[in-house]
């Protein structure tokens, strides 16, 4: 295997990855958030969204060297938004170990109000992140892939697609039209999660295509 094929298989294994983590943490911690006690799934929640955040800059630091060759201001971007994203995944990290502190300790005063807090903060790293980030990544990453040919031309399409869906409903979100997790904010997330899967298992297992690089970029 070459090196273009092992960072092909590198960059999809980790989009899988991301795919993998990100709904299981949510549905681990979803409960917690409604005011449950401490338990062990915050904690597999809180593992799941940490290899989460490794994963999402994996994903585009493995893919620049590649990128860069091909359009390196779209690979940049990319790794810079995807950057942001794993912050603001550890920030909603570190608001849910800071929740389980605070309900651990009940005698604290005003920890009610501490309380909302803490899940205020989880909910908008939650929309910052994983709810808006991934539309930014898919008009990067997705039309990079679509102008250099590395995929077929069909899986970059569906990322350019669900990108405005996605943003729509995270500012329908912002603005009060729709809750975070919805039915009318799964169904926007569709496409999003069709491009990152799509992606994911294509350079995984059939890697980049052959294209002819900018020789200045060489």
């Amino acid at each position: 295997m070459n090196s273009r094929r092992k960072i092909a298989a590198i960059v999809g294994g980790l989009y899988l990855l991301t795919f993998v983590t990100s709904i299981p943490a949510l549905v681990l911690k979803r409960s917690f958030l409604d005011g449950a006690g401490v338990g062990a799934e915050l904690y597999w929640a809180v593992l799941l969204e940490l290899v989460l955040a490794a994963a999402c800059l994996g994903t585009a630091v493995a893919f620049y060297a590649v990128g860069r060759r091909h359009n390196p201001v779209l690979a940049l971007g990319f790794v810079v938004s995807r950057t942001v994203e794993a912050v603001a995944v550890l920030l909603g990290v570190i608001a849910l170990l800071s929740l389980g502190t605070l309900r651990g300790t009940h005698h604290l005063e005003g920890a009610r109000a501490v309380d909302v807090a803490l899940v205020a903060l989880h909910d908008w790293a939650f929309l910052v992140g994983p709810g808006l980030l991934p539309a930014v990544n898919a008009l990067l990453f997705g039309t990079l892939l679509l102008r250099s040919r590395l995929v077929p031309r069909i899986i970059p399409i569906v990322g350019l697609i669900g990108a405005p869906l996605l943003l729509c409903s995270a500012v329908g979100t912002l603005f009060g039209v729709n809750d975070q997790v919805s039915p009318l904010a799964g169904l926007a997330a569709l496409p999003i999660a069709l491009w990152e899967f799509s992606v994911g298992a294509w350079l995984l297992l059939r890697g980049f295509a052959e294209t002819k690089e900018a020789p200045e970029l060489r």
